[in-house]
């Protein structure tokens, strides 16, 4: 399991497919640069490898930033040169020593140059439902925070580039591909490619992406779109975060059900957009419970709003009445399986695509994020919490989550693609 530690997401997926995986038998290796969220692997028993380069603040802050940079046009590099060399050659060196069956990863990109180094087969579960077929179905939205270049241009056609750009996007692969090519392995066609792995584990349920399995597992027909050659797809269901710590006593009494709670839960977002949130979450006339993580914030706190660090967000998310979010998948699924009503609030084409299956369901309401500085999200939380068709919409979500353990499906998928691939390599030879 090689996750990205910067985010919550990456490391909650992987401790519970990590978990799922030891249940059936199945011998799991942790190992990290570090990051703000790492310290949970080694509070949920997992000992974990110690990678270099250690992550820092200012190397987390420029990985965010080149996230966000991702365009059609322009693109920044992930890592400086020598941190990117030092990852590789410290991954390589591990897989080396460990000989194991798969990789696992969530966005740690250097694991796209080692494991092809080391030739251990990669699988991926960062980009939730941001992949070829369901782009190939036309089914990413019109982008409500379009880039520049792009808003000018009439709707229809920017709904047909946001689901044909990302294929086409070479800018974000670059530094990788000098990387790989310096190691003499195969580069990466494009974004997608950075998407995917051998196995791809697709973690949504095709009902709620409108998306049939048999389309999504026939990976021939999406070959252009810039995959590996073996990409396998595979619906794994819902993987949002469960992190066994307990509610604090602090955030139970706040939410006793004596008022109404709006939830200001982010991720991966600066302090001034933080706060930002919090002042709109504030004008909607309600309670407000914020999840800041490593922001210090606490000067907004009053009687009616309550600042907290990392929460889990299973256990607070059914107790709220709103939620306001970014859109990254987890969130998104956490949402919804609590039967909370959002505001999403994307910055690119992955949390644009989370946020509309959601906002197609009933239950969200998209927002360009620089809406967030004026009245608009104040409006649109008092449109959340006065009509209760969100909330209706919100409850037909989680009664069809409910039923679906998708760290278990995923941690089959895994164990039938590793058993698949090693009755291939036995077949005898015509």
């Amino acid at each position: 399991m090689l996750p990205q530690c910067s985010f919550l997401s990456e490391v909650s997926r992987a401790l519970q497919i990590a978990g799922a995986l030891r249940k059936r038998g199945v011998q799991v290796v942790f190992a990290s640069r570090g990051g703000t969220y790492a310290h949970l692997i080694g509070e949920a028993g997992y000992p974990v490898r110690r990678l270099d380069p250690a992550a820092s603040p200012e190397t987390e802050q420029r990985f965010l930033q080149a996230i966000l940079s991702m365009g059609p046009f322009t693109s920044r590099d992930f890592y400086t040169n020598d941190e990117l060399r030092t990852a590789v050659d410290a991954e390589v060196a591990l897989l080396r020593e460990e000989s194991p069956d798969l990789v696992v990863t969530g966005f740690t990109l250097s694991a796209y140059v080692s494991t092809k180094v080391a030739r251990v087969p990669l699988a991926t579960d960062h980009a939730g439902s941001f992949v070829p077929p369901v782009l190939a179905r036309g089914l990413c939205p019109i982008p409500v925070n379009p880039p520049d270049d792009l808003a000018r241009l009439p709707k229809p056609v920017q709904r047909f580039l946001a689901n044909r750009v990302p294929a086409l996007l070479k800018g974000p692969v670059k530094q990788l591909n000098r990387h790989a090519r310096e190691r003499g392995v195969e580069p990466l066609a494009g974004l997608m490619g950075m998407m995917c792995g051998d196995l791809t584990l697709v973690t949504e349920l095709p009902e709620i992406l409108d998306l049939p399995s048999d389309e999504l597992q026939a990976p021939r027909r999406f070959r252009s779109w810039g995959p590996r050659v073996t990409t396998t797809y595979r619906f794994t269901g819902p993987l949002f975060a469960r992190l066994e710590i307990p509610v604090p006593p602090e955030v139970d009494a706040f939410l006793d059900g004596s008022q109404r709670v709006v939830y200001v839960a982010p991720t991966s977002v600066d302090e001034s957009f933080l706060r930002t949130l919090v002042l709109g979450a504030r004008g909607s006339g309600v309670r407000v419970l914020v999840a800041a993580g490593p922001h210090d914030i606490n000067d907004l706190a009053t009687d009616d709003v309550l600042v907290t660090g990392v929460l889990p967000n299973h256990l607070v998310m059914p107790r709220v009445d709103a939620a306001v979010i970014m859109g990254g998948q987890g969130s998104v699924q956490t949402a919804m399986a609590s039967g909370t009503p959002f505001i999403g609030l994307p910055y690119h084409g992955e949390q644009e695509l989370n946020v509309a299956v959601a906002e197609r369901l009933g239950m969200a309401i998209r927002m360009k994020p620089a809406d967030a500085h004026t009245p608009a999200l104040s409006n649109a939380l008092r449109s959340l919490l006065t009509d209760p068709d969100y909330a209706t919409a919100a409850r037909r979500a989680a009664a069809v989550y409910a039923p679906v353990d998708g760290a278990e499906l995923a941690a089959q998928a895994i164990i039938d693609w590793l058993d698949s691939r090693t009755h291939r390599q036995a077949a005898p030879v015509a």
